[in-house]
């Protein structure tokens, strides 16, 4: 996603009126070190989007400013940790940084590490993000301790849930911050539905008192995703479930937005925010036509009564289904090889082209990169292979590539771009592309999972068919 791109996207949302937000501070374990802040496209694709990046010179020292016009959720990733606070607009922020600690080789390694997830501390001990935290803090207090645990998640106690309810209430009383009355009353909300266990639109109204700014606000988007992840796979098995399967078939808008409008008593554009998570998750269910959804999504009658907000979340989604899926164009990967030299993987127009992207000090990764050799032996005349290696030490890589004689273009990602490009969670993690570039396999599999009869019964039938053409 380029940079017009993302500014494109964050004055749609954020409007055109901006005030400078100042962030500065100091700590010397973080020196000459570069950290990027984030912050979401929208509540469903949730796509990352930087907002800006702190650079601490050799003291330790950082300050940079923010051009905002709302208080925005930020949030990064440093080490082990993920970091989340306000931006709030035309302040000064002093974030505390917790003590250094880098990944471990074995955190490196594993592809379902989780960071340590923490809310910043500020230098200010007043505004909006202290009160998050101490309200996070009594939050947890109350609901995890000894005393009401038990009482209020098995015991489902009514008077534990109201006395947590008037604790916190009288702890952080009624404040004159917007951003942080919603956090408050979208926690308590979430807590009762847990602890009551409650449908799903018992609850779901107090969503359409939430303007669509709070929208990608945390609070937000962990209780909207309680109430709609999944919906629309349970309610298509209900007493409804054909009209819902008929109506996304027909591109049926009105008949869906009128279904979520009275099961779920929704008002205003937040209806069409439930649609779209909804029919974002049944698109990835399997029960659903895909092209149908796509369809539906980019109809006029979907755009008819959206705003400009919903037509920019819509876009986002879309661009998200359709991602690397088969027929769509890949990114074109530019890199250095191993030998220092510059290669791009669209170079070659008449092979197809087996992208690999994987961890040369992963034992794993090792194994598969062996195999590739038999790959290009049996089918070197239609195939080209591109590994594309996550950047470790480069003698050791290149020792181990030459050693095992690893065949193909080797390319070195040494930041990481087309890992995220490709959104490339595992290694290793493969693709298989067209002369065109295009993708050929929703899922690719690995050289020793079995990509050597998946390839070859594909190419197959695609000489016979091509061949066919030819003679008519």
């Amino acid at each position: 996603m380029n940079k017009l791109y993302v500014l494109t996207i964050i004055l749609l949302l954020f409007g055109k009126v901006s005030f400078s937000t100042v962030l500065e501070g100091q700590n010397r374990e973080y020196a000459g070190k570069r950290i990027a802040f984030y912050t979401y496209s929208d509540p469903i694709a949730k796509n990352e989007l930087e907002l800006f990046s702190i650079e601490f010179d050799s003291e330790g020292h950082f300050r940079t400013e923010v051009q905002l016009t709302k208080t925005t959720f930020a949030f990064c990733y440093f080490g082990i940790y993920r970091g989340e606070f306000f931006l709030e607009p035309d302040k000064t922020i002093q974030p505390v940084f917790p003590p250094s600690r880098e990944k471990s080789f074995a955190d490196q390694k594993n592809p379902f590490f989780e960071p340590v997830l923490f809310w910043f501390k500020l230098k200010d001990p007043q505004g909006l993000n202290q009160n998050i935290l101490d309200f996070e803090a009594r939050f947890s207090q109350l609901t995890n301790s000894e005393k009401y645990f038990n009482r209020l998640y098995f015991k489902q106690s009514r008077e534990v849930y109201d006395s947590i309810v008037f604790f916190l209430n009288n702890d952080f009383s009624k404040s004159n911050n917007p951003v942080f009355e919603n956090h408050k009353k979208l926690k308590i909300k979430f807590l009762e539905s847990e602890v009551f266990r409650q449908n799903p639109e018992d609850g779901s109204a107090i969503l359409s008192t939430v303007p669509p700014d709070y929208w990608q606000h945390p609070a937000f988007i962990s209780y909207f995703e309680r109430i709609f992840t999944n919906r629309l796979s349970f309610d298509a098995k209900s007493k409804d479930g054909d009209k819902i399967k008929n109506a996304i078939a027909r591109l049926d808008v009105d008949y869906l937005t009128g279904f979520v409008k009275n099961k779920y008593n929704l008002t205003g554009h937040v209806t069409q925010l439930a649609i779209l998570k909804m029919l974002y998750d049944a698109f990835y269910s399997g029960e659903f036509s895909r092209s149908a959804i796509i369809q539906l999504l980019e109809s006029e009658q979907w755009k008819k009564n959206s705003s400009e907000t919903i037509n920019t979340y819509t876009k986002n989604v879309i661009e998200k289904l359709t991602f690397l899926l088969p027929g769509i164009k890949a990114p074109v990967i530019c890199l250095k090889d191993i030998n220092g030299h510059h290669k791009c993987s669209d170079e070659n127009k008449d092979k197809f082209k087996y992208l690999i992207f994987a961890d040369a000090e992963m034992i794993v990764c090792q194994e598969h990169l062996k195999y590739l050799t038999k790959i290009e032996e049996q089918f070197q005349q239609h195939l080209e292979i591109i590994p594309v290696m996550r950047k470790t030490d480069i003698i050791e890589m290149k020792m181990f590539l030459d050693k095992n004689q690893i065949p193909g273009m080797q390319l070195v990602d040494e930041t990481g771009e087309f890992i995220r490009k490709y959104k490339v969670k595992a290694f290793p993690s493969c693709f298989l592309l067209d002369e065109n570039h295009k993708i050929v396999f929703e899922n690719t599999k690995a050289p020793l999972d079995g990509f050597e009869q998946q390839f070859g019964s594909f190419l197959q039938q695609e000489l016979f068919k091509r061949q066919r053409n030819q003679t008519r």
